[in-house]
């Protein structure tokens, strides 16, 4: 049996004016005696010098067919491809070092095991048929990307196909029926994870790297993230502050959008949803590339949904919601590393259900205020609960963002920073004579930032020495 240790040095101090000199220097000193010894080696011994290539083929183990389609993924180089009709997979000018690999075949029991590359090499795999998947890749709650049965702590993955099996209304709502999630939901467009029964600001989201930052003390906010767009969702379940943050007592829900498309390969998407009861519709699509390294992509999703109904009231007016998200990124994968861009933009506007009725027990909507100042109420039509226009009261939530997710190679080791900055707005409307008019106004300015440097694996130890923080202004 391997040992496996995950030894990580973080540093919390509200000043980080003090705390980030000491620690910069620190890495700094790290990477000059890197950069000594790599000067020492042979050209041609230098890690990251020599040209890195990995070729196979992946196949069935009971017919011995190669499986087209099958997904290769190097989670810590951010590289990934699919094999191609003979089964054939390939990878071009990528890092050489130990890095995991995930092989995986829908239908078929997965593979992850550490692998050495480097000059040119070939290497097979055979997938097994099975109806359970045993092994899967995790990058939450440690230093680097490792095995879930090698995690200290219980870590679920959620795969795209497991989240389109069953019908939700969003993405936490899928995720709920994971064993110890569950949501705190407002209305069918508005929930929040729980974890072992506790929410809102003990649980921290973190999307494509960036921990997710809105007003998650609101019970009208939800998490502001594409739906859609998601391809893998990983849930930690236990305590993760040294990783996240003190406020990561309940665990950490890693939301996993973007994976680039394989090498020379330009790949998209598109599909639709629609939901009876309340007759949700959305529509997405996505588009990605590569070409020597260079990634780019973008996606767009739009989604909207009349009043939902339950055997009680009928359809409850005001619980519609209609949503745009778009998105994009770009970047270079090399032998010395990558270097991504991220752009989000997510925009829903939602009504908020008062639940008011007249006398004969139908929800009422407010018309118009009276002379003493008090609503005019009138009976909702059928036509009132078909429209995704949401009616006053209502709000709308804006959640823009840009991140960069970076490694670089320094000898043997590595280097890895991701910054990240998000602005959240949320506006609250409940005059009907004057629509536009906010009752509400939050705005939420943060800015992250993760700088990690990984020792290389020595006897089977994995040290990490980094720093992360947050900081919000107006």
């Amino acid at each position: 049996m391997q040992r496996l240790v995950s030894t990580t040095f973080t540093v919390y101090k509200n000043n980080m004016k003090f705390i980030a000199p000491h620690i910069l220097m620190l890495l700094c000193i790290f990477g000059s005696y890197q950069y000594v010894l790599a000067q020492n080696q042979p050209l041609t011994s230098r890690p990251g010098n020599t040209k890195v290539s990995i070729t196979g083929k992946i196949i069935n183990g009971k017919s011995g067919e190669p499986l087209a389609g099958a997904s290769v993924y190097f989670p810590d180089l951010r590289a990934g491809t699919t094999t191609n009709d003979q089964g054939i997979y390939q990878f071009q000018n990528i890092s050489q070092g130990k890095h995991l690999i995930e092989i995986s075949f829908m239908g078929y029991a997965s593979i992850v095991e550490p692998i050495i590359l480097q000059g040119s090499m070939q290497k097979d795999f055979t997938l097994n048929p099975s109806y359970v998947e045993n092994e899967a890749v995790t990058v939450t709650g440690v230093s680097s990307a490792t095995s879930v049965k090698r995690t200290p702590v219980p870590v679920s993955i959620i795969k795209k196909e497991d989240l389109f099996r069953g019908v939700s209304t969003n993405l936490i709502d899928a995720l709920s029926k994971t064993p110890g999630v569950a949501q705190i939901s407002t209305g069918p467009a508005v929930s929040k994870p729980s974890i072992r029964g506790l929410g809102y600001n003990r649980v921290v989201v973190v999307n494509d790297g960036i921990r997710q930052e809105g007003q998650q003390w609101g019970d009208e906010h939800g998490i502001e993230i594409d739906e859609y767009n998601v391809t893998k969702a990983e849930i930690l379940k236990g305590p993760a502050s040294l990783m996240y943050g003190s406020d990561a007592l309940a665990g950490v829900m890693n939301i996993i959008s973007i994976i680039p498309v394989g090498e020379s390969t330009v790949k998209g998407n598109v599909f639709g949803i629609y939901q009876s009861n309340n007759r949700q519709r959305g529509l997405h699509a996505d588009i990605g590339g590569n070409k020597n390294g260079f990634i780019w992509g973008a996606y767009g999703s739009l989604k909207a949904a009349g009043d939902y109904q339950n055997k009680y009231d009928g359809y409850v007016f005001n619980s519609k919601f209609n949503e745009k998200d778009f998105g994009g990124y770009i970047g270079l994968n090399k032998q010395w590393g990558f270097s991504h861009l991220y752009i989000s933009k997510f925009d829903q506007h939602l009504g908020l259900v008062e639940g008011d009725r007249d006398s004969t027990g139908a929800f009422t909507k407010i018309t118009g205020i009276d002379a003493n100042g008090d609503n005019i109420l009138a009976p909702a039509t059928s036509s009132d609960f078909s429209s995704t226009d949401p009616f006053i009261p209502s709000q709308r939530i804006q959640h823009f963002k840009l991140a960069t997710d970076n490694s670089f190679n320094i000898g043997r080791d590595r280097l890895t920073l991701t910054f990240g900055y998000q602005r959240n707005q949320r506006q609250e409307f409940g005059n009907v004579e004057n629509p536009g008019e906010k009752e509400l106004y939050c705005d939420l300015n943060t800015f992250n930032y993760n700088l990690q440097y990984h020792l290389a694996e020595k006897n089977n130890w994995k040290t990490t020495i980094g720093v992360n923080g947050m900081r919000g202004f107006h």
